[in-house]
């Protein structure tokens, strides 16, 4: 990728080409490469002791950075802001998100699902030859640095915590991108949003997305499954709208309740209802391969002194935790009714009592308002200030929908503020 052959010109005709962003995840050190190459002086500000780390817990399990599926579908993931996101697509799809990690030297492929890994499956080699380059292009990282604002006598004169004292840096071109609020402790803390709101910026509020969500569960069946996967089901559930929605996948039950893929990919609905309502029923179809017709059939035969549990292990493989959510969650004597037993099964009701904490969520919902930017994604308020990734108002669930909308977007800002220069120049001369 060279874009300065593209820039170099008219970036060559300012004075001042210097660049700060705030942020060291994915969109900062996206937005850093693209100005780094076009000719700018760029300086990243992180807040904690290292960049990427948020980047790199998201790879612990397996580092899957984007999808594969046909772009309409891939697009309809991003709620509410399909048409914002799709002019970022258009200039860094999950096609262009693929041959960028080959010319950075990470191999990828596409797994069954769709999703698609480095062949390595970490993060790390990912983010320590990403930072090599960038450091060996010129970008200056300074880490240990909290932003704290702007200084209150000069709107170019950044201010930072830098360990208990305060440093003051003068930019006249920001781009900020500060993350979300979920997982605080790798530095996505939201402390921006009263900073931002100060300067009359609009700012939806931020919410959990793709989280768990909270189950009064009894104290046997919460001693004894905690921890333990619920493999192949589907959920379902009616939303506000009384549309009918199901996904197959996995669940995790946990102490409080119910996380896991599944669960995430409903989880903005889920807690737009909570909201609403105070609670959400779900109904979970613990065998989702056998129909309702099959399932009855096969426990209407005779089991003789077989126990109901060795009758549903055999006849519908329903074993462990499956088994004590059934026992969990209906009445004993519904296990006598074949009929009943199998409604049941196919759709075991499941009331949802509350969501999670922000600080526990995968990711958030909410952020500046996009009616706050233009197409360069500078504020409109705030000439020179840009804002990118998970900041902005939107979200996706999990599946690599974060990771390339994040990359999407640093990149977008990069190339939204070298624009912005290319403005200037040409009304300059004139």
């Amino acid at each position: 990728m060279n874009i300065q052959k593209n820039y170099s010109t008219s970036i060559k005709k300012y004075t001042v080409r210097s660049v700060v962003i705030i942020g060291g995840g994915p969109s900062g050190l996206m937005a850093a490469e693209m100005l780094i190459e076009a000719g700018f002086k760029v300086d990243l500000y992180e807040a904690m002791p290292s960049v990427g780390r948020k980047f790199l817990m998201a790879g612990k399990g397996g580092m899957n950075i984007s999808n594969d599926e046909p772009y309409n579908t891939f697009l309809s993931r991003y709620t509410g802001q399909g048409n914002i996101m799709a002019s970022v697509f258009e200039k860094f799809s999950s096609v262009d998100l693929r041959a960028w990690l080959q010319e950075l030297g990470i191999d990828t492929f596409v797994g069954s699902s769709g999703r698609v890994f480095p062949l390595d499956m970490k993060a790390a080699p990912l983010l320590r030859k990403w930072l090599y380059r960038l450091r060996s292009s010129g970008v200056n990282l300074h880490v240990r640095h909290r932003w704290l604002g702007w200084n209150k006598d000069s709107d170019q004169q950044l201010l930072f915590d830098v360990e208990g004292k305060i440093c003051e840096v003068n930019a006249d071109n920001v781009i900020l991108a500060l993350g979300g609020a979920s997982w605080p402790q790798l530095g996505s803390t939201g402390s921006w949003v009263s900073i931002l709101a100060n300067q009359g910026i609009k700012i939806s509020p931020l919410q959990p997305s793709n989280c768990g969500f909270e189950v009064i569960w009894s104290e046997y069946f919460r001693t004894q499954y905690s921890g333990k996967p619920l493999k192949s089901v589907s959920i379902s559930l009616e939303n506000i709208s009384e549309i009918n929605t199901c996904h197959k996948g996995e669940l995790i039950v946990t102490e409080y309740g119910l996380e896991g893929g599944v669960i995430y990919t409903l989880s903005a609905q889920i807690r737009d209802e909570i909201a609403l309502k105070g609670f959400v029923m779900i109904y979970i179809d613990l065998i989702p391969n056998i129909s309702k017709e099959v399932a009855i059939a096969k426990m209407g035969r005779l089991r003789g002194k077989q126990s109901i549990a060795n009758h549903l292990r055999k006849q519908l493989g329903i074993s462990g935790v499956k088994a004590g959510l059934i026992r969990e969650s209906i009445d004993p004597s519904c296990f006598s009714n074949a009929e009943l037993l199998c409604a049941l099964i196919k759709s075991l009701p499941i009331k949802l009592s509350a969501i999670r904490p922000i600080a526990e969520a995968i990711s958030t919902a909410g952020g500046v308002s996009f009616a706050e930017i233009d197409q360069n994604l500078m504020l409109i308020n705030r000439p020179g200030v840009f804002c990118t990734g998970e900041m902005l108002d939107w979200e996706a669930p999990t599946g690599g929908y974060l990771l390339t909308a994040c990359l999407a977007l640093g990149r977008a800002a990069g190339l939204g503020l070298i624009n912005s220069f290319e403005v200037k120049v040409d009304n300059k001369l004139k």
